[in-house]
């Protein structure tokens, strides 16, 4: 299931929007429906019940399946249809797949930008009423960007679906790209920047660990970018890039909640099926070189507090068989009291504040780090030789029975809870199908994890972190100054 759970909150880059209501005159009834017969369909037939637990085999839970229908467009655009009366509402969720991977690297911070820009309105949709419009039916919306994607919500009332779908399409078709809605969201993503990363302490660290674990790539960015990019590109820069991303046939649809498929699958066409299909994307390649030597670099910033170290490793995409594994090491390091890192470096030492593991996993690359932040007067060095030597005790000796079946005890709690709003079946599905090619992981991704043996978790762990391939990334206190002479 795709989770936050193992992603630090310095690299979440959601942006809180609020609002909603109803359209103008120029509603969703001006688009012209096109013949809906010529959509490729794949049928899952929609159930009215929430998955609850049942009574599985000795291994898991078995959970009622997530039924759903999945569709074609002409033009590209994929449809997931999920289809569920427990309550009377919907969640609408479009994931172009865009991030900011996609962007040049003189160029950084498009797709975020973008995130933002998306809400300026359309021809049809005047400046700043998007958030109005939802708000005053109800609901609520949000955006965000990452490296491999950029997506866009809302969850309403039911009978509110057409609003939803109206504006998806109208940004779609004919987003508002003018000088006004770019000069302020310049400001917008300016000040995002300033509060959010640079004035705060270790807010830089996600920044300094993609251009140093993944040097030369397009992963050596973050979706935040560079001001300095921002404010060098010109209105054409930013109309090209939405016209070469922001297309059908680079996009997923996922609805899921009270609706009628039939009536839906009507809807869909009516509104996203004028649009027309745009060429082909061109996807970056991702080639990785495995250090052959640790790597350590110090981050010296005045706003550091306290010793802070991350010890990372390249890794493997989210999709890898091993990505499995690697959860399931992430967890025994660190989730909870009892985990091996807490155990040793805040409790047993009582060196650490926190101590946390991150796989974070991606469609091109992955990492595993160790983000320890050390108590007021612990050095790094000891921070560093208490990691060192925990992950070294796990790949010579592997981890217990008891450990293993924690983590996976954790994993089944996540993914048994992981699915009962609406919002977030239609996240997951239309994850599952864009970066796995497999929607009905939603129902099936528990039994990976339940396949991964013991032995694995040893293996992963010899395997991905090498001694010679650790990059260090430390945040020492700067030195107090000296004090003045008389």
């Amino acid at each position: 299931m795709f989770s936050a759970k193992f992603i630090p909150a310095f690299c979440a880059l959601l942006l809180p929007l609020t609002g909603f209501a109803q359209p103008d005159s120029k509603a969703p009834t001006e688009r012209s429906p096109s013949p809906s017969d010529a959509a490729t369909v794949k049928t899952n037939p929609p159930v009215e019940e929430a998955p609850l637990p049942t009574s599985g085999g000795a291994d898991h839970i078995t959970l009622k399946p997530i039924k759903f229908v999945e569709y074609d467009l002409p033009n590209g655009l994929h449809v997931i249809l999920h289809e569920n009366h427990v309550a009377p509402v919907v969640a609408t969720y479009v994931l172009y797949h865009v991030g900011s991977k996609n962007e040049r690297s003189d160029r950084t911070g498009f797709a975020h930008f973008f995130e933002h820009l998306m809400f300026e309105g359309s021809e049809h949709i005047p400046r700043g009423k998007i958030d109005k419009y939802v708000s005053a039916a109800g609901g609520n919306l949000n955006a965000s960007t990452s490296f491999d994607q950029t997506d866009y919500f809302f969850n309403l009332p039911s009978n509110e679906l057409k609003l939803a779908l109206w504006i998806e399409s109208e940004r779609m078709m004919h987003a508002k790209v003018d000088e006004v809605g770019v000069e302020t969201q310049r400001k917008v993503v300016k000040e995002e920047k300033r509060m959010r990363y640079d004035n705060q302490p270790y807010g830089s660290l996600f920044e300094e660990l993609a251009k140093f674990v993944f040097a030369g790539t397009p992963y050596s960015w973050v979706p935040i970018g560079s001001v300095q990019y921002i404010d060098q590109a010109t209105i054409e820069e930013f109309r090209d890039f939405y016209k070469t991303y922001y297309l059908p046939n680079n996009a997923t649809l996922a609805i899921a909640g009270d609706f009628d498929v039939e009536s839906t699958k009507k809807l869909v066409e009516e509104y996203f099926g004028p649009i027309p299909k745009g060429p082909d994307i061109q996807r970056p390649k991702v080639t990785l070189t495995n250090p052959t030597a640790p790597s350590v670099h110090d981050v010296v910033k005045e706003n550091t507090p306290l010793n802070a170290t991350m010890h990372c490793w390249h890794a493997v995409p989210e999709t890898s068989p091993d990505s499995y594994a690697l959860q399931l090491l992430g967890d025994i390091l660190s989730t909870g009291r009892s985990s091996r890192l807490y155990k040793r470096l805040v409790e047993k030492e009582q060196a650490a504040l926190n101590v946390e593991t991150y796989p974070f996993l991606l469609e091109d690359a992955g990492l595993l780090g160790v983000f320890a932040t050390g108590q007021q007067g612990v050095n790094l060095d000891q921070l560093d030789k208490l990691i060192d030597e925990e992950v070294e005790r796990v790949k010579a000796e592997g981890v217990t029975e008891e450990e293993f079946r924690k983590a996976l005890n954790q994993e089944e709690a996540e993914f048994a809870g992981g699915f009962g709003t609406m919002h977030s079946r239609a996240v997951n599905l239309a994850r599952y199908h864009v970066f796995f090619g497999d929607a009905n992981l939603i129902n099936t991704e528990l039994d990976r994890f339940f396949a991964v043996k013991r032995e694995d978790i040893q293996r992963v762990a010899k395997q991905y972190l090498a001694k010679d391939g650790v990059y260090v990334l430390r945040y020492p206190v700067p030195a107090a100054p000296a004090p003045a002479t008389k």
